[in-house]
Parts: structure tokens; sequence; C-alpha cells
């Protein structure tokens, strides 16, 4: 029996009204994304694939279709269910590492922990252990404007991991970083996925990190113009 995949979109449009005028983001959009693997949505800017993201991490509303995440219909959520799942369900990483200036390294990444209702120790030694996993224990106590931009970039991934979210959604995770950080971005994500057993799902320009998928979804002017598979797992 095929293993069913982890995000199901069935003609899915989303349209905004932009000063009275409609524009359509995605125009009737149909893929599968399978479990634990490397997918990537590529295409030029303004081509759809952010709001693809959003509408996949439940950030956005789609206007019409279906959208299954892990077997869940989430347009049929309300806000409140909604807001719950993807609590639970997913992780995101973002270009502009998107941490709290005020926080440091070990409290950004403990804040979705303090959103699930975790005891203190609980959250301290999850923390702890992510930042040991993306090797940045020793700047705990760091603030933002302390880290350089991968190890910001480090500490957004060891925040969207932390609560072992089943898919981590990552938007341009490489644009804001210099060819070798990136390559080694893109190292950690692949080997922190193979230990979480993590679905990551892309939205990038990079062509290194493309040439990394398992699953190339490409997206021009809001369609799936090329579906690839199989290259790296």
């Amino acid at each position: 029996m095929a293993e069913q995949p982890v995000v199901r979109l069935r003609q899915v449009v989303k349209t905004y009204d932009d000063d009275g005028l409609q524009v359509t983001a995605v125009a009737g959009v149909t893929f599968d994304i399978p479990q634990q693997r490397f997918s990537m949505i590529v295409g030029p800017s303004g081509s759809g694939k952010t709001t693809l993201l959003n509408l996949i991490g439940c950030i956005d509303i789609a206007t019409s279709g279906t959208i299954e995440v892990r077997g869940q219909d989430v347009g049929r959520l309300g806000d409140n269910a909604l807001t719950d799942f993807r609590a639970r369900n997913i992780g995101f990483i973002f270009q502009n590492f998107n941490l709290m200036p005020v926080l440091s390294a070990y409290e950004n990444v403990e804040y979705p922990l303090l959103l699930l209702g975790l005891s203190p120790r609980q959250r301290r030694e999850r923390a702890m252990a992510m930042l040991e996993a993306v090797e940045l224990a020793d700047k705990a106590k760091h603030r933002p404007n302390q880290l350089s931009g991968g190890q910001k970039q480090r500490v957004a991934i060891a925040r969207a991991l932390v609560k072992g979210p089943a898919i981590v959604l990552a938007d341009e995770p490489t644009a804001n970083l210099d060819s070798h950080t990136g390559a080694a971005i893109i190292e950690l994500m692949r080997q922190v996925q193979r230990d979480h057993d993590a679905t990551f799902i892309f939205s990038t320009h990079d062509d290194h990190l493309i040439s990394q998928a398992a699953e190339t979804f490409a997206i021009r002017d809001g369609l799936l113009v090329e579906h690839r598979s199989g290259a790296a797992s």
C-alpha cells in the first residue's frame, strides 16, 4: 500500500483583493507532497510559491479547493483549531530569520514550547537538545544581534524543530547567507531531517538547495508547470 502524502492539494485557488482588483496568486493547483523528504516549490518572483507555502502552513486560507495536511482538511477548521493544529504540526524557517531580538537564542528556541504548555524542565531539556543539535549550545545566552547570519539561521532551525513537527516549511532559508554558510545550513537541514523524520518543504531560488530536492514542484503564474521526482532523498 502506498504511503499517504503528508500534504494533498486539490484545485487550490487563492485570490487577493488589491484595491478593488482581484489578483490570482494560485490558480487551481493540484499535487501531493510525500512524507519525510526534501520537497521544493520553485519559480520566479511573483509565481505564487510563497503563497502556496503559506496555504500549506495554515497561515492563509484557500479561496477554493481543498488542502489536506496530515490527513486533516484544514479548510474545515475554525480559527482556534487551525492555530492549535499549526502549533502542533508545523515549524517555520524564514529567510529573515524572524528571531525575537529581545530574547536570547535559548529563549527564541524555547518560545514555541510555551504555546504547548510544557513544564519548565521539559522546555529546557528540549530547547538545549536542539541548540546542541545545531551546534550552538555555547551561544544559548546570546541575543540575535550577537550572532552571525549563519548562527541566526541555525537558531531558527532549532526553533522550528524543537516541538517535533511533522512538517517544516522554509521560505528562501538560504537567501540572506553567503554560499559557504548556505551550503552548511543545507547540510544541517538534511541531517536534522534524517534524524527527526520530518518533511521539509521549501520555496527557493537557490540552485544548490534545489539540487538536494527529492521532489520539485515548479510554479509559474500560479500554476504547476512541472513536477520532478526521485532525485536526492
